[in-house]
């Protein structure tokens, strides 16, 4: 794993970009090493809580590699988008906790990563934008879909067709970014609140965040009704009787993922 760094503390998984010579641009080696790492923190119990970051101080993810891409063909490009689609996707539905720590810049396939995480925090150094029509070519690893979900059609729009780079205030103040930190803050803010959602009930978070995420893409009554299962099946879990024991008890849950 040559291009991902990974590592766990106390239950969160730190998963870090490491091609700092490439301003840590996605090609199809590091997209696979990141599947890899994904697919084993979703059948690790033992990790509640992932935070993606990029290596070095410049960029979070610079974009995908266009040395790569440059040299594919129709059929070669379409497998490089579903490729890092795929794996966006193992990330948006892993039912754990993942905050993407936009440490600079977040371009492109960049800014994609960061949107397929449930929260993204972002250094005041960070800068957001997606270029591709510069190149001929369009957002393809869910930019054209998570984007307008996240600030709505118009702004979307606006970002792609003008290819314009925005500051991480900007980013927060049209909702791509949740949260805008110093510098040297950004890893630390982005574990607190990690660790502030750890102290909740896992089947909780994950039930939510499927209710979310599934609720996006049907129709209202369609999302109610997964809402309301969603709800019931809670029933079915140590969670939910400890976390209204403990309501009603006065004290502080201590919930096991049961």
């Amino acid at each position: 794993m040559g291009n991902i760094i990974f590592e766990e503390e106390d239950g969160i998984e730190k998963v870090t970009i490491n091609r700092p010579k490439a301003l840590n641009a996605l090609n199809s080696e590091t997209l696979k090493e990141l599947g890899t790492v994904i697919n084993d923190i979703s059948v690790n119990d033992g990790i509640k809580a992932v935070i993606i970051t990029g290596s070095g101080s410049k960029a979070f993810v610079a974009g995908a590699d266009i040395a790569e891409m440059s040299t594919l063909n129709s059929i070669e490009a379409t497998n490089f988008s579903r490729l890092a689609q795929n794996v966006f996707s193992q990330i948006e539905n892993l039912p754990k906790l993942v905050v993407a720590a936009v440490n600079g810049f977040a371009l492109g396939g960049g800014c994609e990563l960061a949107m397929a995480c449930d929260v993204r925090f972002a250094s005041k150094k960070a800068k957001f934008g997606q270029p591709e029509v510069n190149l001929g070519i369009l957002p393809s690893f869910g930019g054209t879909q998570r984007l307008p979900k996240l600030v709505g059609k118009g702004i979307a729009k606006e970002l792609i067709f003008s290819t314009d780079m925005i500051t991480a205030d900007e980013a927060y103040r049209i909702g791509l970014a949740n949260k805008v930190y110093e510098p040297e803050e950004l890893l630390v803010k982005s574990q607190e609140f990690a660790e502030k959602v750890m102290t909740k009930s896992p089947w909780g978070v994950k039930l939510a965040k499927a209710c979310i995420n599934n609720g996006l893409d049907v129709d209202l009554e369609a999302g109610l009704k997964y809402e309301a299962n969603s709800f019931g099946l809670c029933f079915s879990t140590e969670d939910q009787k400890e976390g209204m024991k403990a309501f009603l008890e006065k004290r502080k849950a201590d919930f096991k993922g049961l």
